[in-house]
């Protein structure tokens, strides 16, 4: 879930730095500080990190030392305790601007379409594990339903087993996406491992589908394949015609990972992370960070069984992450990801001006 009230009061701001105008950092910290809500907004919760696959994109492949855990009842109870879904009347307010500002119709489908009205809505269950691992899971949806909180996670279908999958349709899960790097087998192995494999998945997706329409679940399956240039779309839409999926080709991110520069057509990865003002991430273990794409928790401000989420998000290491974040003083954001940070634009001074680690 983001906070999209935030993305909407900072749009014009974003649009003048992206367009070469300049703030002293203090005073663009300030107009980011008026916009940002006193109440976190939790972007994902990551109920698991274990994994079975071994994606060569992934730097959670190699690069991730944090223990494996799984988060228990108790834990994730506490976690989703004061999270709340977006109000109709911002929602509403959301969609129109969304439409207005990015010409992307609320009716339509694709990668940009998926994160202005799907991502921004749910309650991400996924972070660097995969999620069906979690036995607890479909729990786990059914009390964000009573909450009226949407949910998604994304998987790898190598992992479907039908009868836990469609306990969490039964249990009000909103979105389900399955990536779908090939259709052919050998190829989907050398890019996802030796566990990916097409020809038993695809069976199973379609068994889903069949169980969906009969009991008609609500569940929206999403399929997608990440361009990383292997080709293949066409024969991966062609396998899923006339199925009630939504199908989409996603930019690869973590492209800094493979020493890549292809590009994206992602708004997402386009434009400058604000992801510190507007939504944050509690992992497996509990522990509150600063940023979804925190394999090893570095930038750790917290932990939920310990911690107030809300004295968390408005507490000191936040704070003087957020400043560094506007002075390029943070060493993964700078060279262990793919998007632009704040000061990339607004490069105004390097010595720091608000006396947050002297």
């Amino acid at each position: 879930m983001i906070d999209v009230s935030f993305y909407m009061k900072i749009h014009e701001l974003k649009k003048r730095l992206m367009n070469g105008e300049k703030l002293e950092p203090d005073r663009l910290y300030s107009e980011l500080e008026k916009a940002r809500s006193k109440h976190p907004v939790v972007y994902n919760i990551e109920t698991t990190n274990a994994c079975n696959m071994k994606c060569k994109m992934c730097p959670r492949t190699t690069m991730m030392t944090r223990p494996v855990s799984t988060m228990d009842m108790p834990m994730f109870k506490k976690a989703i305790e004061h999270i709340v879904p977006h109000s109709e009347e911002i929602w509403n307010k959301w969609v129109k601007f969304a439409e207005k500002e990015y010409k992307i119709p609320y009716n339509s489908m694709g990668e940009n379409h998926f994160f202005l009205y799907i991502v921004t809505k749910t309650l991400v269950l996924h972070g660097y594990g995969e999620p069906i691992l979690d036995k607890d899971l479909s729990e786990k949806i059914r009390l964000l339903t009573e909450k009226k909180i949407p949910t998604y996670f994304s998987c790898n279908p190598a992992n479907i087993d039908v009868d836990e999958c469609l306990k969490m349709f039964k249990a009000g899960l909103g979105y389900i996406k399955f990536s779908i790097e090939s259709v052919d087998d050998l190829v989907y192995k050398n890019l996802r491992g030796p566990v990916s494999n097409f020809s038993v998945s695809y069976p199973k997706i379609l068994k889903l589908l069949e169980e969906k329409k009969k009991n008609n679940y609500k569940t929206t399956i999403v399929i997608t394949m990440i361009d990383m240039q292997q080709g293949g779309y066409d024969k991966l839409v062609e396998a899923f015609k006339d199925k009630d999926v939504y199908i989409y080709l996603k930019s690869q991110d973590q492209q800094w990972y493979e020493n890549k520069n292809v590009g994206t057509n992602s708004i997402h990865w386009s434009e400058f992370c604000h992801y510190p003002w507007s939504s944050t991430t509690i992992q497996s273990n509990g522990d509150i960070i600063l940023c979804n794409d925190d394999w090893n928790n570095e930038s750790k401000a917290g932990n939920i069984k310990t911690d107030s989420l809300y004295d968390v998000w408005n507490g000191k290491k936040y704070d003087d992450y957020r400043k560094r974040h506007l002075l390029l003083n943070i060493d993964k954001c700078q060279n262990r990801c793919d998007m632009k940070l704040i000061g990339d634009y607004n490069v105004t001074m390097r010595v720091c001006p608000f006396n947050c680690y002297r």
